[in-house]
């Protein structure tokens, strides 16, 4: 196979914690794998070379929370949130509405245009749930859809109750024969435990359910308010517990003592004017954290992940050493995968080249685009 070289790296940020941080080094990428890492002056020979010209070098993105598959937009909700009304989640039916009406094709096109765009800001690894189907017919179908684009697929017809069923009539068809005609496309099973959407014994029947059919669970949790959802995902064993913007004491502590990964997604409290969670406490209590884009239509419109580390470092306490961490590295945990989320020998050849010295550019240089290449599997993809 072809070995490329990549050298006069300026700072090789790893996110592997035994080296985090390597100046002036080199990598070797070989049949899709990282083979080779050190100093520049010892690079190895290869087939081919790639100068990153001083500038710095990161592991590619993994975005492990994301709703791609959908139709519409919802901007006069976002309208109406800027001028001051709160988020409570009921758009969600407005989008449910657009995503049954649309083609398999519009639909397509819709998410390959959002993954290409997430490829370009330096994501590599992505995940996408479904749930603006809500019914068995249009779960399964976005579920399909979203298995053309990666592996890290979720089952989220918990998301909301649909208009004109009640929430346990629901809940049985969720966890029935939805999971049984959606199981076939997804890896993941999630729920939106939260006030207005599914209660903690509902949420534990769909949670139950989807791993019993071999499925691994994550969790929406602590969006909107102190609930169960937290320790929830922490019961059961779930991989995340994304959102975590309400926090007590014991949620955190359940969170270390677990090792479910919290999931913060800033670009969900930049679009709802809501209160950032405190990644600080977080961090400082021992919980490994991860940043995701949360990308929909309705509360986090943005595929952009230096958007969402420039946030979590304005806003949630991160160093930006943390929240590069958290977005490549946490991301991985939260999807539990060791072959992505870092640059060491033997994981997949994932690399971003930024035009930036540092990766700390990402933060301190907020919107200007720094993303010069990315690789995903040692083959260039922009």
């Amino acid at each position: 196979m072809t070995a490329t070289v990549f050298d006069h790296i300026g700072l090789l940020f790893t996110a592997d914690p035994e080296r985090e941080e390597i100046e002036n080094a080199a990598l070797v990428a070989e049949d899709g794998v990282v083979r080779w890492i050190g100093p520049s002056s010892r690079a190895p020979a290869a087939d081919e070379r790639v100068d990153a010209e001083g500038r710095a070098v990161i592991p590619g993105f993994v975005d492990s929370h994301t709703h791609l598959v959908f139709a519409g937009d919802r901007t006069g909700e976002f309208v109406a949130r800027m001028a001051g009304e709160p988020y409570t989640g009921g758009g969600i039916h407005d989008t449910v509405a657009a995503t049954r009406k649309a083609t398999i094709p519009e639909l397509v096109t819709n998410t390959a245009f959002l993954v290409a765009e997430m490829a370009e800001q330096g994501t590599t690894t992505v995940e996408i749930k479904s749930g603006y189907g809500l019914t068995v017919e249009d779960e399964r179908r976005c579920l399909e859809i979203a298995r053309q684009f990666t592996e890290e697929t979720t089952f989220l017809g918990a998301h909301v109750v649909p208009r004109g069923m009640s929430a346990d009539e629901y809940v049985r068809l969720v966890a029935g024969p939805m999971l049984e005609a959606c199981l076939p496309f997804a890896k993941w099973v999630d729920v939106f435990c939260e006030r207005g959407a599914f209660d903690e014994d509902q949420a534990r029947q769909v949670l139950a359910a989807g791993i019993k059919a071999g499925l691994q669970a994550r969790v929406h949790a602590n969006q909107l308010g102190e609930g169960p959802g937290v320790r929830l995902a922490c019961e059961m064993g779930a991989a995340s517990a994304d959102h975590c913007t309400y926090l007590t004491d014991a949620d955190i502590a359940a969170l270390a003592d677990s090792g479910v990964v919290a999931t913060l997604l800033p670009g969900a409290e930049f679009a709802t004017r809501s209160p950032y969670p405190d990644a600080r406490r977080l961090i400082d209590a021992g919980v490994t954290v991860a940043i995701a884009t949360d990308c929909n239509p309705g509360s986090s419109f943005t595929t952009s992940m230096p958007f969402c580390v420039a946030l979590a470092v304005r806003y949630m306490g991160m160093t930006p050493a943390e929240a590069v961490r958290a977005a490549t590295l946490g991301g991985a945990k939260a999807l539990r995968r060791t072959d992505v989320g870092m640059l060491r020998v033997g994981t997949r050849a994932d690399l971003v080249i930024l035009d930036a010295p540092s990766y700390v550019h990402l933060a301190y240089r907020p919107g200007v685009p720094l993303i010069a290449q990315v690789w995903r599997g040692g083959r260039r993809i922009v």
